[in-house]
């Protein structure tokens, strides 16, 4: 493998050849503001949070696209970095709507993700100038049956189309008009619901502040606890985690494995609401004798023994007539 050596906040390192300045220094404990980036997927470099200062250059570069050359001296903590990364946020934080939809833990007054939680990380306060400029409100789209989208909290991140594009392949959502106009739109320009996504959900999970939520776990993040389990739905074994509150699934949220890496369809990933169905069976039932399958009340509650034992005599019949074919 090759290596270059370059300086690391005057510290000498080497890393592989073509490995993002961003990915070394998160190797190496270093933490970088960072909100467009996201493991898995290509870096976009489009929300200058993560900017780092390099000697000899006269512009910030964006530490997640910028692969250091031999001799580099790379500061991520400067003064002129720092400063640069905490207006980034604050801008951010400054369109952001009073009431957002996806708090740190049960904390009102964070309520947007990732951006909270850099801006605490950060000490970033917001200024009242800025706060005044905050960019007209926007209608929330809550057409699809499984999914709200709230574009107030929207920092175009791009992390929902690249998760759509490039993990999904599906290309339903994109990036519509220019400047301050531009939005996130799904096929062309329609709701959610009347679109053609395939509810798979890899955007909300991909979304770092709250636009794209699912709607069983908007605001309060708070859960009782969190179960890792598998997808009971098909036999290709996706790993997923259930986040359950009050005894209840609430979300689904997809987790690293080797069939799906992180990804869920649109079962895996909401279609839990059978756990708690009224006609989920929850004890053995036994069909009556000479009862038919739609005559009344058909079937009597048992215990798994009592159960048992009609299934084993009819195997047990089986057996004697056709001995081993069974």
């Amino acid at each position: 493998m090759s290596l270059v050596e370059f300086t690391l906040n005057g510290q000498s390192v080497q890393a592989p050849v073509g490995q993002s300045i961003f990915n070394i220094a998160k190797d190496l404990g270093i933490a970088i503001p960072h909100l467009c980036h996201k493991e898995g997927m290509t870096p976009d470099g489009n929300c200058r949070a993560c900017v780092v200062e390099i000697d000899g250059e006269r512009v910030l570069a964006p530490s997640c696209c910028r692969s250091p050359t031999a001799g580099m001296k790379v500061q991520t903590d400067s003064a002129r970095a720092q400063k640069s990364q905490n207006m980034v946020l604050e801008m951010l934080l400054a369109d952001m709507p009073d009431q957002g939809h996806k708090w740190l833990e049960d904390r009102a007054e964070a309520p947007h993700g990732e951006l909270s939680q850099w801006i605490d990380r950060q000490g970033v306060q917001l200024r009242p100038q800025l706060a005044a400029l905050r960019r007209d409100a926007v209608s929330a789209d809550v057409s699809h049956p499984a999914m709200a989208v709230n574009l107030d909290a929207c920092i175009q991140c791009n992390r929902c189309e690249r998760a759509c594009r490039d993990v999904q392949v599906n290309g339903v959502i994109g990036l519509a008009f220019r400047g301050a106009q531009t939005q996130v739109v799904f096929d062309l320009q329609d709701p959610m619901g009347a679109s053609s996504c395939v509810a798979c959900g890899e955007c909300v999970q991909a979304c770092p502040t709250g636009a794209l939520m699912p709607k069983t776990h908007v605001g309060n993040q708070v859960v009782d606890k969190k179960v890792d389990s598998v997808c009971p739905f098909c036999g290709v074994g996706c790993l997923l985690t259930y986040k359950v509150k009050d005894n209840t699934i609430i979300s689904v949220e997809g987790r690293d494995g080797p069939a799906n890496h992180g990804r869920l369809c649109v079962k895996g990933r909401f279609g839990f609401d059978y756990a708690h169905s009224p006609q989920r069976l929850t004890v053995p039932l036994i069909r009556k004798a000479g009862v038919g399958k739609h005559g009344g009340a058909a079937t009597l509650e048992s215990g798994h023994d009592d159960a048992a034992l009609p299934v084993m005599k009819r195997m047990m019949n089986v057996v004697g007539v056709d001995g081993d074919a069974c």
